[in-house]
Order: C-alpha cells, then structure tokens, then sequence
C-alpha cells in the first residue's frame, strides 16, 4: 500500500493560532509532534518510507522537510509534489496519483489529510485492511461512528453491504441540527474526508466524472500549465459524489477533524470546571475565577472571572475570544483580514525558515526590530533590499557575515551596519545556535523587499 498525504491546507478556521505561513498540520498542538508528523506515523503502519508521497505548496516544503528529519525521514525528491497554485483536494489527489502510478506502476493508495487527529489502533488497521482489499473494484472512502449529531461534518448514507464495508447509497452535505439527529438515529456515517483508491480505478472515474481535471493533466506540458487549466473542485464533489463505485468503509476508531475550535476543545482534557486550558511560553498561566467550559489557549498569564462558554486564543499578535459553538465562523474574520492586506493573516510574530526563524520583537512606521534564529552550518540568502538599511548585533554565537565585497566574523556584543543597496549574507558557521538582533530602518519594511543572487534553498 502506497501513501498521498495531502499537506496544503492554510487552516483558515483555527486563526489567530494558525496562519497561512504556519497553518494547523504543522503546529504542535497537544504534545512534540505536530499533526503532519502524526500523519506520517500512521502511514508508516501499512507504506515503507519511500512509498510515501506528500502534495503541498512551495510556502510549506520546508515545513515538510523539516517535519520529516524531525523523524528521522528523508523521501526521494520525486515524492514532495508542489502545487503551483491551490485547486481544492481533486487536483491534488489526482496528481499524486499519477505520480505514484509514474514510479510503481497500478497501485492501492491511502489518501490521508495531514490535519486530522486519529487514534491508530487495531480497529484503524482493521479498517484500512478491508479498504485495501475493496479498492481493487471500489473509490472507498472510510465513515465514522457519529458520537452525536454534528453539524460540522458531511454524512454517508451505508447501502448494500459488502465485505468490509458498504456501497455507498447518498453522500449527504453539512446539515442542520434536526437532520444530523435523524442522520444518526439511521445509521449515517460521519464523511471523514480519508480514502483509498486503486490509481487504475481512480483514473477511470477520473476520466468519467471530471474530464475537464483528467484532460488538464494529459495535455499540458507542465505541472504549471496544468493548474492553469485545472478548475478548482474537491473530490468529492467532482467524483465520490457522481460515481456508481464508491463505497465506505467503518472506521470504529478515534477521528476528530480539528476543524474549528470547537473541535479542539472536545479533544482536550478539562479540569473540574470544565476549561479546557494550554499555556506555553515561561510565564503562560491560567487563573479561573467562576468560570466554566472555557477554552482558553495562551502563552502569557491570562485570567478568566464569571465567562462560560468562551474560546480565547492568546497569541503574540491577536486576541480572538468567541462563544463556543461559534468557532466555525472564524474564517470570516480571516477572511475580512485577507481583504484588509492584514500581514498577520499569513504569519505570526515568529516566523520559520529553512535556515532558523525570526520574531518581530517591534515595529513603527520606519522601523522595526527582529530576533535571527540562524542554526548551525546554515546561512541566509545572499540578498539585497532596495528600501531598507539594516544594523546586525550578535548576541549568541559567532556570525560569519558578508556585507559587499568584506566578509568578517562577529562575535557577541560585536555589530555591522548594511546600507541599503548593498549585498549582504549572514552565515552560523559555528555549531551552537545563532541569535543576532537585526534593526531595519527604512521607508518601506516588508519581506517582499528583497533581491536573491543565491540561496542554499532554491528560493528565487
């Protein structure tokens, strides 16, 4: 059994926590690992390492690859597919599928989201074991036992039995209260967005329900010139929904989409009262005070007195607070700051690179202040900004720097100055952590200011 794990998702609904340059898959949620990782885990159950294939973005190839040597993997190059533009899950599946076809000839494949938290018992392997064997003639997807009536999930409607599974009758959207409870008390399944296909039997249907997707990518030259022609479509609507061949597969095990806040509450553990609390950071604390059934997630000392029922989410930048039940509406709030150009819709006051991260420490109109974070035997692009000067301190490590034609080596307490227009490089050529104070000053202070002559990391 091969793996595509889909790994392109912004995780729009879990703003001010996620954001576009750092969305949910890749955070470390509720323990060391983040749910990319946790996902990668649970495909190492049925697919050897180089079996497992990986579709995201250029933002998020670093995230990956960094995510993967966290546990100790390394895929073939030919198994991160970057998508040159987002076109919804059918794209994506369906290019990772000749991928795989590509370098293995017809095989059974595990479609996996890579932002879903799912307990990997006996009854998962159960599950993905009769998948396996139904997927030579069926699309299966896998359905999950609803525990209540929800109105965050699509329902499957069970049909003809089958061995291991079920022809699937009707796919059902989102619904209201009164129709999940009726959905529930009549055997539905919760539509899990988890499938496992045959690349000869999904390239059929394909070809069948979605001739426009199967046609982009059998004509166009480029992965570039396909996604230009591709239409933006999941896969359930373009195929699951359309075909006579689907069928679904019980899944009895732990499955929780963490599609909201809402979601995430329902998955953490509370104290007596009921709040489900995380603090991070050295001074992060909760004090309730007559307050229950709270989320509240922070990194400094925040406290709660006579609320109930309320999501706050505590970040550097942004303050979010809601009423639980409320959570699927977060995406209109990013949403309206996409529309204002609002930059801490795409990232937080930490942001990772493949060379270390940075943190806003402070900013003004001219200015502003960043922590570098440079790891060992790495370095920065050789650059060049057109509207900002910048003035370096060290105060950890040793820096090896290049400003125009001098290169010098600074230790802590030393400091350089780079005018603007001038190229510049900044290298840890040491083997402990790098940690330099950068000012920038100028009329015009945004990261899309800067000119690459050459960079470790492919990046133009």
């Amino acid at each position: 059994m091969k793996t595509l794990i889909l790994a392109g998702g912004k995780g729009t609904r879990l703003w001010p926590l996620s954001r576009e340059l750092m969305p949910k898959q890749f955070i470390r949620m509720f323990d060391e690992y983040s749910l990319f990782q946790k996902t990668v885990q649970r495909a190492l159950t049925f697919s050897k390492p180089e079996e497992i294939f990986v579709v995201t973005n250029d933002m998020y190839r670093f995230r990956v690859l960094d995510d993967l040597r966290e546990l100790g993997l390394e895929l073939p190059e030919n198994n991160i597919l970057l998508e040159p533009k987002g076109r919804n899950t059918l794209p994506a599946i369906f290019w990772g599928i000749k991928r795989i076809e590509e370098t293995f000839g017809d095989s059974i494949v595990a479609v996996l989201p890579s932002d879903h938290l799912i307990e990997a018992d006996e009854n998962y392997v159960k599950a993905f074991r009769n998948a396996e064997k139904l997927a030579r003639d069926y699309l299966v997807t896998f359905g999950i036992k609803p525990t209540k009536p929800h109105t965050g999930y699509g329902y499957i409607k069970p049909g003809e039995k089958l061995e291991g599974g079920y022809l699937v009758a009707e796919f059902k959207e989102k619904p209201d209260l009164e129709t999940a409870k009726r959905y529930v008390e009549n055997g539905y399944y919760w539509n899990s967005g988890m499938f496992m296909f045959d690349t000869e039997v999904f390239t059929e249907e394909v070809k069948r329900h979605a001739p426009d997707v199967y046609e982009a990518f059998e004509t166009a030259d480029t992965i570039e010139k396909a996604y230009e022609l591709v239409p933006e479509v999941s896969v359930d609507y373009g195929v699951m929904e359309k075909t006579d061949r689907a069928a679904v597969v019980p899944l009895n095990a732990y499955w929780n989409d963490l599609g909201s806040f809402d979601a995430i509450y329902e998955v953490m553990e509370k104290d007596d009262s009921g709040n489900a609390v995380k603090v991070g950071g050295k001074k992060g604390y909760h004090i309730g005070v007559n307050s229950r059934n709270n989320l509240v997630m922070t990194s400094r000392l925040t406290a709660t007195v006579g609320v109930e029922d309320l999501i706050i989410i505590d970040t550097d930048d942004a303050l979010l607070v809601a009423h639980r039940g409320e959570g699927q509406r977060v995406k209109e709030v990013y949403r309206r700051l996409k529309e204002m150009n609002d930059e801490r819709v795409m990232v937080h006051r930490t942001a990772y690179r493949p060379w270390g991260s940075y943190t806003v420490l402070e900013e003004g109109d001219r200015y502003k202040i960043k922590r570098l974070t440079v790891l060992p035997g790495k370095k920065l692009s050789l650059q060049m900004h057109y509207h900002r000067s910048e003035h370096w301190v060290v105060v950890r490590g040793t820096a090896k720097v290049r400003v125009g034609e001098k290169e010098i080596l600074l230790r802590p307490g030393e400091s350089t100055f780079i005018p603007a227009g001038v190229i510049h490089r900044l290298e840890n050529p040491g083997k402990v952590v790098l940690e330099v104070i950068e000012t920038q000053i100028g009329e015009y202070l945004g990261e899309d200011d800067i000119v690459r002559f050459a960079d470790d990391f492919g990046r133009e």
